[in-house]
């Protein structure tokens, strides 16, 4: 499938208006991050938004992802895929292009949380990123602000990478980097 795929380190209304729908979709009001907070995560330069559009021109997917700087990582906030192109690879595309920026920009790793309760969605999820290569790490940490208790995974992009493979440690730069977008 001919998808294109852009990343967007400048707040764009165009941009963020083709990408909403999807995570106004995937991600339910409570706990997420509002448009406000996705703009600061691009003014303060903290991350981007990357877009994937099908050969029509219709967003086919989207991810924010932020930069965890204590570990030489890029985080995946949050990835989203259009309902009619799941398990047609698009989902794929959508975390391997961020990640080729990532390696490009000499990040060490990919970190992503996912929730953690033994759901039957919850533990396809953890199969798509294990599929991709990414590592669960056993902690489960619990946020004050969302009630679901998340898991984080990781992805070495370089062999010497030498991340701190505890989930505890993974957990205290991505919650940083929540707290800087939040409290903006």
């Amino acid at each position: 499938m001919n998808i294109r795929y852009k990343t967007v380190t400048i707040w764009n209304e165009n941009d963020w208006s083709a990408a909403a729908p999807l995570y106004d979709e995937a991600f339910p009001p409570q706990g997420r991050k509002t448009a406000r907070h996705i703009r600061r995560i691009l003014d303060t330069l903290s991350g981007a938004l990357h877009l994937a559009e099908d050969p029509s021109g219709e967003t086919a997917a989207m991810a924010v992802t932020g930069d965890l700087p204590e570990l030489g990582a890029m985080l995946i906030d949050y990835i989203a895929v259009r309902g009619t192109m799941r398990g047609r690879g698009v989902g794929r595309g959508m975390v391997e292009y961020p990640e080729k920026t990532a390696r490009q920009n000499g990040k060490r790793a990919v970190v992503v949380e996912i929730e953690a309760d033994p759901t039957p969605a919850n533990e396809r999820r953890e199969r798509f990123w294990t599929s991709l290569g990414f590592t669960r790490t056993e902690y489960v940490h619990r946020y004050r602000w969302v009630p679901e208790p998340y898991r984080a995974l990781y992805k070495p992009l370089r062999e010497d990478a030498a991340l701190p493979l505890v989930g505890e440690v993974l957990f205290r730069s991505i919650t940083a980097f929540h707290r800087n977008i939040w409290q903006g």
